[in-house]
């Protein structure tokens, strides 16, 4: 069916696919009947965070046959808002950027993701992918990086199945940090106290105490169609957990991206404060990990390639895709943990793991073996990253690592039983350790090519860099009196 978005600067370009186009009549119908007063156009930044404009409704169509501009800083900036990058340098030494001049880039709206707000009725989002006005796509756009990671490996006849637990805090907002003095680039942390007091881990009365507030964000994830599948009082005070049915890894990232965003907004409204930083600074607090699930199936008859025939053998399969993830662990770091504070979390006896290694059925493990005969649930779960990650980029980096694994025909090595005291090589202990292993990382250089894991690096260099140039408080502490 040709519809008047085929005709659009999109479609001409090859931006916007003939399914697309009559994908986009149905949400502009959508939206119509739906009386919606304004849309916000987003795309998932370098980091994770959604970044945007808020259009009016009327200019849903526009949207489809033109795009929307947006400056090309945005996918430069650091993780306090500052631009990485010098993109009015004529210096030849300096970092080149394709973004000089902070020239324009296009929103690509994928219509797909389009969810009108349960908690802001008379809105709706709409996720997109980031192009060049010449029709190139952006290299480093978080959706395109898996879109490529996942048709690789559909090239190779196989598809990714993915369940993603995700942990995080709700706090109670004592103090916004909203003095004249507390907005700095980045402002201010604001304080906070317990929403519940705490480790009592899967207990009914903790979560009856936080019963409304867990009910309030269940039935907007629902609303939004993500996969709900349980929702968990955690081990730390005002930590929790929700977990979502398996899919693939776009669906997802996307979920990823919405549920973070909507806890954060709605509590936010409410006078809470929603954090899925990995270890945050609060006393007794627990560290937030993001356990990946994943499977392999084969794409003509969607058998699951993990589920072994005998009991205690792995398939050839999730031998192999484990041995990729375990042989690219350290420099895959970078993508599935990529903030100084996610290596706070990487320590023993914490439910989080510190080695390269994997367990039947074991949560001190980095990868934890979940596979039985006659299980078509049997899977691997990834419990190295966190809440903070970039879902698209973390998701990408497990396709990456684990389908090396198969093309190199890899075997695992035995399973660990006692992870935190054995011998096996340790996963980095800063942001440093991983940015090193991820720039010298010959897979992530030919998957992702040298100008994505270049740029990458150097957002994460200048973030390195700043956190190295800080006095911390433990300095202070340990040597003004001393010296």
């Amino acid at each position: 069916m040709t519809t008047s978005l085929h005709k659009g600067a999109l479609a001409r370009k090859g931006l916007l696919a003939e399914q697309a186009c009559q994908s986009g009549e149905a949400v502009i119908a959508q939206a119509e009947a739906a009386g919606l007063e304004t849309v916000r156009v987003l795309f998932a930044d370098q980091h994770g965070i959604l970044r945007g404009k808020t259009l009016m409704a009327s200019g849903l169509r526009a949207l489809f046959e033109q795009g929307i501009a947006m400056p090309s800083t945005l996918l430069l900036k650091d993780t306090a808002h500052r631009t990485a990058f010098p993109v009015w340098s004529e210096n030849p030494e300096d970092v080149v950027t394709p973004m000089q001049g902070a020239s324009d880039v296009l929103l690509v709206p994928r219509p797909e993701t389009f969810r009108i707000l349960p908690w802001s009725p008379h809105s709706a989002w709409v996720f997109c992918h980031v192009a060049f006005y010449d029709g190139a796509v952006v290299p480093f756009g978080s959706a395109h990086i898996l879109d490529r990671a996942m048709a690789t490996l559909a090239e190779q006849g196989l598809e990714a199945v993915v369940g993603l637990e995700v942990e995080f805090q709700i706090f109670e907002r004592v103090d916004p940090a909203l003095a004249h003095g507390q907005s700095g680039m980045p402002g201010a942390p604001i304080e906070t106290r317990n929403l519940i007091q705490g480790y009592q881990y899967l207990t009914e009365t903790r979560y009856s105490e936080a019963e409304e507030i867990l009910d309030t964000l269940r039935r907007h994830a629902q609303a939004l169609g993500l996969p709900v599948r349980s929702v968990e009082i955690e081990m730390g005070p005002s930590q929790f957990e929700f977990t979502f049915d398996p899919a693939d890894p776009m669906t997802q990232a996307d979920a990823m991206m919405m549920f973070r965003t909507m806890v954060k907004e709605v509590c936010t409204a409410r006078g809470l404060h929603a954090s899925f930083m990995a270890k945050p600074r609060q006393d007794h607090a627990m560290a937030n990990g993001w356990h990946i699930h994943q499977s392999l199936l084969d794409g003509a008859t969607g058998r699951n390639l993990f589920m072994p025939e005998v009991a205690g053998e792995l398939t050839p399969e999730a031998s192999s895709w484990m041995a990729g993830l375990l042989a690219h662990a350290e420099a895959a770091s970078l993508l599935v943990a990529p903030t100084v504070n996610s290596y706070k979390r990487y320590l023993p006896f914490q439910l989080a793991p510190n080695r390269v290694q994997w367990g039947e059925d074991n949560r001190g493990a980095m990868l934890r073996g979940l596979m039985r005969p006659g299980d078509v649930t049997s899977r691997i779960e990834n419990r190295a990253p966190d809440s903070s990650a970039n879902p698209y980029f973390a998701l990408a980096a497990q396709i990456i690592a684990g389908s090396e694994g198969l093309v190199s025909g890899r075997r695992a090595p035995a399973p660990t039983v006692s992870p935190y005291s054995d011998d096996a090589a340790k996963l980095p202990r800063s942001l440093g350790q991983a940015l090193a292993a991820f720039t010298a990382s010959d897979l992530f250089r030919t998957a992702l090519g040298d100008d994505v894991v270049d740029y990458l690096a150097h957002l994460k260099e200048v973030e390195w860099s700043r956190y190295l140039d800080t006095v911390s408080e433990w300095e202070q502490a340990e040597y003004f009196n001393l010296y």
